[in-house]
């Protein structure tokens, strides 16, 4: 579905249109004849003969032609009628401003919504809202919108960056007004209201593919769907158009937990914050972040890595810069010898050569100075983006770094905290204006450039292999098992098998005396576990018994696991109890896999066994992944270097492990249309090349 036809339509109408500036339709219509809007206008109001100098007609069907796009200012119970007679005459597009629908939070507002979603299925007209604040086309002068921050003098001019909003505030204000006081150009603004119909990720795929834009800013309150967001994101990662969202909600409860521990410790907005990593979208803390990270991010230019070069005549603002940057992962590398010799003859004698550079108050007015260290500072090769700092400092200056920021091939993010010595004209909105990325605090400088070398980073892993299916698995097997309706420890070790997930020696017994037999054929000591469905998690029903060893102890360990199991649960279907060789030594790591309301499958892959809850050391991914992802995943876990060995303990095989979690993503890319919820915990992780064994396993319908 294309929405050209909604942002430049040939010809618009208005239901509810008036005079009246006190009133919503009278705002919008204003707006509307002022942007420079060059196709007809037809406002629709039984009541009028015209408004402002325009005809006005009574109703649709009275219109000379069929308009693209019809704004409707009504009251709720009245905008199904207006929203249906558009339908049957044709119309594509309407904006439904009116509110009194599903954010009023009663039932008839939710009927009244729903109404409309239905009138409009049936007629097959799309609409923005209810209760929204309309948009605005800069790129082609029509604005549909009652905002304040178009009103009145010179038309602001288009530019790059659109936004994406469904509140209008702080859209309209607190992002696209902000944006523009500081120098950026907007093309198009969408304050989209309650998504009953058309969608935030709609408009966002139109600004993806919108051509004069280059950098999508996004407000969500809501995603509508994980795997629409998957897309929109696949194409502007195809296209190098990087896309800032913030999306409310960091502090909203997490995802119920479900019978796992990983339910227990998956939070929305974690599972959030990891997809947007991997699918390259940059998440903002707040709107001065989305329009600041867009000043360097529409240039086009993306670090090869994190590491960043400053210089300026003010050593107070270079060392805030490097304990700024420190704690955004942002790195200060020192330069080559190549850098430092050619560096050297340009400084005043008692300045250094460190990184970041300080030409010290010895370099004012020294002729070309500046522009000479920068361009020097810039070729170093282990430079990925440059930060020179202005203070105060006259228009040659100013104007010698600002055209050696452009030409350079490298990222650079000008800081600017002063003025221009002997022009007021030339300040950092202006520079801004011109393409340039200028920033008056360190901050918002060094946050900019860590969104651009994390798209940079992304940008070269979204080049890599798409991911594949590990050879050795049984789909067909797989199938059938994922149509139980319940789990027992037996089925879910089955169903892992399927993927080539396997589990050390062990066999289920039906007596005590066949506990003693298979126990004395594993020749060491074994854990008993009792196995049923009803008891997901065994260990709290006293149903697992672990270092048994011995005819006596496991015979009696047999006894106890089968009455502590009754006695926890006296109902609960018991198949029998499993027989498993001890696994000792490596490493404890939990996979699972959760259902989360926005994305479907969540990977969740941490450190686990019986503290998984306390230490949440845990990782997530959108499945399936590729070994490269499973082995940035694990990089992201604090206690990974762990796997490695430490304090003299053997590094344990993290080749297997990695392979492990690129099947287990697959199996989690296949539950999920299954509905179901995984858990292996604790997967071992053993010494050397001697691989992993799934320990314990539970799979529940949540």
């Amino acid at each position: 579905m294309s929405l050209h036809r909604f942002f430049t339509p040939r010809s618009v109408a208005f239901i509810g249109a008036t005079e009246e500036l006190g009133k919503f339709g009278g705002r919008a219509m204003r707006q509307l004849i002022d942007f420079g809007y060059a196709g007809p206008i037809y406002p629709i109001n039984p009541k009028r003969e015209a408004v402002f100098g325009h005809r006005c007609y009574p109703s649709l069907a009275a219109l000379p032609e069929v308009p693209d796009h019809v704004g409707i200012v009504l009251p709720a119970p009245a905008v199904a009628g207006a929203l249906a007679e558009a339908g049957s005459l044709g119309v594509p597009f309407a904006t439904v401003f009116s509110s009194g629908f599903g954010e009023a939070g009663t039932e008839a507002g939710r009927a009244l919504q729903a109404q409309l979603v239905a009138t409009a299925r049936a007629s097959g007209i799309r609409f923005m809202g209810p209760n929204c604040n309309g948009m605005i086309n800069f790129t082609d002068r029509f604005a549909l919108t009652s905002t304040g921050t178009i009103t009145g003098g010179a038309l602001r001019p288009a530019g790059d960056v659109a936004v994406v909003s469904q509140s209008g505030g702080a859209g309209q204000v607190n992002t696209m007004w902000r944006a523009q006081e500081a120098g950026l150009g907007v093309s198009v603004q969408v304050s989209c209201g309650n998504d009953a119909d058309l969608d935030l990720l709609d408009y966002v795929t139109f600004a993806v593919e919108h051509a004069p834009t280059r950098v999508v800013l996004v407000l969500a309150e809501r995603i509508a769907s994980g795997e629409k967001l998957r897309r929109v994101a696949a194409r502007a990662a195809e296209l190098r158009k990087p896309i800032v969202m913030i999306k409310f909600g960091r502090t909203e409860a997490g995802s119920k937990a479900a019978a796992s521990h990983t339910g227990a410790i998956t939070g929305a907005d974690a599972v959030f914050d990891a997809a947007a990593r991997q699918l390259g979208l940059l998440r903002a803390e707040d709107c001065p972040e989305l329009y600041e990270a867009a000043m360097l991010l529409r240039q086009g230019r993306y670090p090869a890595g994190t590491g960043v070069a400053a210089l300026s005549i003010s050593g107070g603002n270079l060392v805030l810069l490097a304990e700024t940057g420190a704690g955004l992962g942002l790195r200060f590398p020192g330069y080559t010898p190549e850098t430092t010799a050619r560096l050297q003859p340009l400084l005043p004698g008692f300045t250094g050569t460190a990184n970041p550079t300080d030409l010290s108050a010895g370099a004012i007015g020294a002729k070309d100075l500046f522009e000479n260290a920068l361009r020097v500072i810039g070729g170093d090769a282990g430079v990925d983006t440059l930060v020179p700092v202005l203070t105060i400092a006259p228009t040659a200056d100013i104007r010698a770094t600002a055209a050696l920021a452009a030409a350079h091939e490298k990222p650079v993010a000008i800081l600017w905290t002063g003025k221009c010595s002997d022009d007021a004209a030339v300040t950092p909105a202006s520079l801004v204006a011109e393409g340039h990325a200028v920033y008056r605090d360190a901050l918002p400088c060094l946050r900019a450039v860590g969104h651009a070398a994390r798209y940079g980073a992304f940008l070269q892993r979204a080049h890599g292999p798409a991911p594949a299916r590990p050879g050795g698995m049984d789909l067909a097997k797989a199938a059938g098992l994922l149509k139980a309706e319940r789990f027992s420890e037996a089925g879910a070790r089955a169903l892992l098998a399927c993927y080539g997930l396997f589990g050390p020696r062990e066999k289920l017994v039906k007596s005590a005396e066949a506990a003693v037999h298979a126990a004395a054929e594993m020749r060491g000591p074994v854990a008993l576990k009792v196995v049923s469905a009803d008891l997901p998690h065994k260990t709290e029903a006293g149903a697992v018994l672990l270092h048994q060893e011995g005819a006596a102890a496991v015979a009696a360990g047999h006894a106890q696991v089968l009455a502590n199991a009754l006695a926890y649960k006296p109902d609960a279907r018991v198949e029998g109890v499993l027989v498993q060789e001890m696994v000792t030594g490596g490493q404890e790591i939990l996979l699972g896999v959760t259902q989360d309301a926005t994305f479907g499958p969540v990977l969740t892959v941490g450190f686990g066994g019986i503290l998984v809850e306390v230490l949440k050391d845990v990782a997530f991914r959108l499945p399936p992944i590729a070994p490269e992802e499973a082995e940035a995943l694990l990089r992201e876990l604090r206690l990974f270097p762990l796997l490695g060995g430490v304090r003299g303990a053997p590094a344990c095989d993290v080749p297997a492990l990695v392979d492990a979690i690129c099947r287990f993503s697959w199996l989690a890319k296949d539950v999920g249309e299954a509905g179901l919820e995984v858990e292996v915990n604790p997967l071992m992780v053993l010494p050397g090349s001697r691989g992993v064994r799934v320990v314990d396993a539970l799979v529940v319908r949540p």
